[in-house]
């Protein structure tokens, strides 16, 4: 049986929004064992796009450790405080979420499908997380931009989490550990100017 499509998701999301907020807790409820790949792609997208001076790497890269490290220890389901379990958010806020994100969940869909499964549970899970791990802590790395690329390797690999597509996990991963050895590398090698060498050849690459 195939798992739920990304717009199916988002849709069985909208048709529980019936009151004016939703408890994090509900919304756990509603993706269960793949709350992992839904709360990673929730919290990685706006720092996936490549927009300049957003100052949101703080706010999403310690959830998105928290949820990580939770893969590499090999949880099924995420742990999270009740304090946290118990917070809310507008449902206003979610509808108009998904009313933006379904175009693009729709076109994804096309591309995304259930294929090299091994890849997104069990041992695969944790080198997931691990890598994820990695990738989060990029983001909180204080130079523009920088958390573009590892952000999307982590939306690419929640989508494969959350379709079962070992693909797009692979390429995720492949995209955001690159991108991690790359600054990694560059600050050994360069030291303190390493950091200002990528500032200035990310600023090469933005128009005007």
């Amino acid at each position: 049986m195939n798992p739920r499509t990304l717009s199916q998701l988002l849709q069985d999301l909208e048709a529980q929004l019936t009151t004016e907020k939703v408890s994090v807790s509900q919304l756990m409820e509603t993706f269960h064992e793949r709350g992992f790949g839904f709360f990673l792609f929730f919290l990685a997208l706006p720092a996936a796009l490549p927009l300049p001076g957003l100052g949101i790497n703080m706010i999403i890269a310690f959830p998105m450790l928290l949820l990580t490290f939770q893969q590499i220890m090999g949880r099924q389901t995420i742990w999270l405080p009740e304090k946290i379990k118990r917070r809310n958010i507008s449902s206003n806020v979610l509808k108009k979420m998904i009313k933006v994100a379904m175009p693009w969940m729709i076109r994804l869909e096309a591309l995304i499908k259930p294929r090299l499964e091994f890849m997104t549970h069990g041992l695969a899970s944790k080198i997931i997380g691990l890598l994820g791990f990695l990738m989060a802590l990029s983001v909180l790395f204080p130079v523009p931009l920088t958390n573009t690329v590892p952000s999307f390797g982590i939306v690419l690999m929640a989508i494969g989490i959350l379709m079962r597509d070992g693909l797009s996990v692979l390429v995720g991963a492949i995209i955001g550990t690159a991108w991690v050895i790359m600054l990694v590398s560059v600050i050994l090698i360069f030291g303190p100017e390493g950091v200002d060498l990528i500032k200035e050849t990310i600023k090469s690459f933005l128009p005007g």
